[in-house]
């Protein structure tokens, strides 16, 4: 009986640090769906489709027939100046979407999903570009709206700047061609340019962003002999499946920790265990940590928050190096986006931490498509002297391509130009010019403020209304053009001016007194944004409940309505 004990007991001590192992990293996950892969994407299987049709659409909320009323005059009348202004933008759009999975895409997900039926059936919002020029674009009626897109990051110093990289570029390598393989000589220059602004010791070429992640996390992995990569809650790193977990990736993914960013239990996790390979910061999270990247067709209520505390988060990124520099784990910086924005020698300088690797695009390539990855020559090697066959194969066919290296090139070149290097001097402007919109934003009473990332900025709402995302086409209306995540992500180029900014903080503010005047920001008394979320929480359960009753009923009966026109209310 006693030896029985003793074995019993051995074998639960021998389990006991695999049982608080995993309780460790159970903890250190962020609470939230997004700190859960496989629960967040068993509920989005499970979330049933429904759609807010004629007085649904404008009272949602519980506003009564007046307000519906002026709600939905305020919104033909943004129908109608959308198509008025672009008609022919309009039409090519339209003839193309058929075409192309990507703009089916963004039309789908630009508002809330319940919304989204009746906005497009009565809202079209056109998407060619013709012309840029300063910190405007021109669509293909001839109208130039100021740009807020930023390219999604790639518009750094402005479109002219980069039109000027291109052809620069193209001049530099235009005798070669697009010969791959070989080297053009332009190429020993950018090594040398991307190793003084990274303080890395080699450099590697790739054609994406998503592609120099994949590497860099490829390289950790084989140099490591660890498989698991550790990100953070709400971050991105591209579209591949070991960097996004949950909705969005069809197949269940082990390989990857998501925890919470600036949290104890996270250092405590990669203090403890023995299989993290690597550690992948997206720097552009100290904008909202543990926060998805935030975007209008997710805005249900007015609980989106942002906001830096820079010292904080060197500290934290401080936190990480040390225990990786114990632990053998590699830091690797994602600067895709924030790379060459933020500082001259991007987060690593803006934080004042330095990387094992550091992952660059995005404006890097001076106009065109590029991915880079820098790191030490140790973790930068693919192969092993003393074992010939273990390699970290890593190659593209269009990596390095002649064209891409030149304007590459053109773009590092003119970082030391003295005007290019006065705008990192005076990177200061854009929290002052955060803080006086939001100062008069404050004094017109309007519910929005912006938070920033120097010139990323989002938009926060500070009232519970079910119609913020409205606030998107507010401001396409009054001249700025947004990308298709709307108000979440609002990016500046460099080239903006005093006068260029104070055009965009008076139509920021035309914008809101409309939004206001459409009844858009009304709730109902007492209405919180957990009262919001519980709302829409009871509308999924009874549109899953109408689903299955949909479903029970006979096709004899002469029901042939989906469970999305169940929904709806108004058949």
């Amino acid at each position: 009986m006693l030896k029985e004990l003793a074995m019993t007991c051995l074998a639960g001590a021998a389990v006991l640090p695999a049982v608080m192992a995993r309780v460790r990293l159970s903890r250190a996950k962020h609470p939230s769906l997004t700190g859960h892969a496989r629960m967040s994407r068993w509920l989005a299987r499970q979330m049933p489709a429904y759609a807010f049709e004629g007085e649904q659409f404008f009272g949602s909320d519980g506003a009564g027939p007046a307000l519906r009323r002026l709600r939905q005059e305020a919104f033909a009348g943004l129908s109608a100046g959308a198509a008025t202004r672009a008609p022919r933008s309009l039409a090519m759009t339209e003839g193309m979407e058929s075409g192309i999975s990507d703009l089916q895409f963004t039309r789908a997900y630009r508002v809330p999903f319940q919304y989204a039926d009746h906005f497009r059936g009565h809202y079209q919002l056109g998407g060619v570009a013709t012309a840029t020029a300063g910190v405007c674009v021109t669509d293909a009626d001839g109208n130039s709206s100021i740009d807020l897109t930023g390219s999604y990051g790639v518009n750094l110093f402005g479109y002219d700047f980069y039109k000027r990289c291109i052809e620069d570029g193209a001049a530099l390598v235009r005798e070669l061609g697009p010969v791959l393989g070989s080297y053009h000589p332009v190429i020993a220059d950018n090594v040398r340019r991307l190793q003084a602004v990274s303080g890395m010791e080699e450099v590697s070429f790739h054609m994406s962003g998503t592609e120099a992640v994949m590497q860099a996390v490829r390289l950790a992995r084989y140099h490591t002999r660890r498989e698991k990569l550790v990100r953070f809650c709400g971050s991105y790193h591209g579209w591949w499946d070991d960097v996004q977990p949950g909705v969005g990736t069809p197949r269940r993914v082990d390989a990857v920790y998501t925890l919470r960013e600036m949290h104890a239990r996270t250092l405590k996790v990669l203090e403890t265990r023995h299989d993290i390979a690597c550690v992948l910061v997206n720097p552009l999270q100290s904008l909202h940590p543990n926060s998805a990247a935030p975007g209008d067709s997710s805005l249900l209520a007015g609980d989106r928050t942002a906001g830096v505390d820079r010292a904080a988060y060197a500290a934290w990124l401080r936190q990480l190096r040390e225990v990786c520099t114990r632990r053998g784990i590699v830091l690797i910086f994602d600067e895709v986006f924030v790379g060459f924005r933020v500082a001259r020698g991007g987060a690593q300088e803006y934080f004042g931490v330095q990387a094992d690797m550091v992952t660059y695009g995005k404006s890097l390539g001076g106009g065109l498509p590029v991915g880079v990855v820098c790191g030490s020559a140790a973790l930068m090697r693919r192969f092993r002297n003393d074992r010939p066959a273990d390699i970290c194969f890593a190659r593209g066919t269009f990596n390095s391509h002649p064209y891409v290296m030149g304007a590459m090139n053109a773009f590092l070149r003119r970082l030391d130009d003295p005007d290019i290097r006065a705008t990192y001097d005076a990177l200061g402007v854009w929290d002052e010019r955060a803080e006086a919109l939001n100062r008069r934003l404050a004094e017109g009473q309007f519910p929005v403020r912006v938070a920033n990332l120097v010139s990323i900025w989002t938009i926060c709402y500070s009232v519970p209304s079910r119609y913020n995302w409205m606030f998107q086409f507010y401001l396409r209306q009054e001249g700025l053009a947004l990308s298709w995540v709307g108000s979440g992500r609002v990016v500046f180029s460099h080239n903006f001016s005093d006068l260029d900014f104070e055009e965009v903080a008076s139509r920021v503010l035309r914008a809101a007194e409309r939004m206001r005047d459409g009844g858009w920001w009304w709730f109902p008394e007492g209405a919180t944004n957990a009262t919001v979320r519980r709302q829409v929480l009871l509308e999924m359960l009874a549109a899953r409940v109408r689903g299955r009753a949909h479903r029970g009923v006979s096709v004899t009966t002469g029901s042939n309505r989906s469970p999305l026109s169940a929904s709806s209310g108004e058949r």
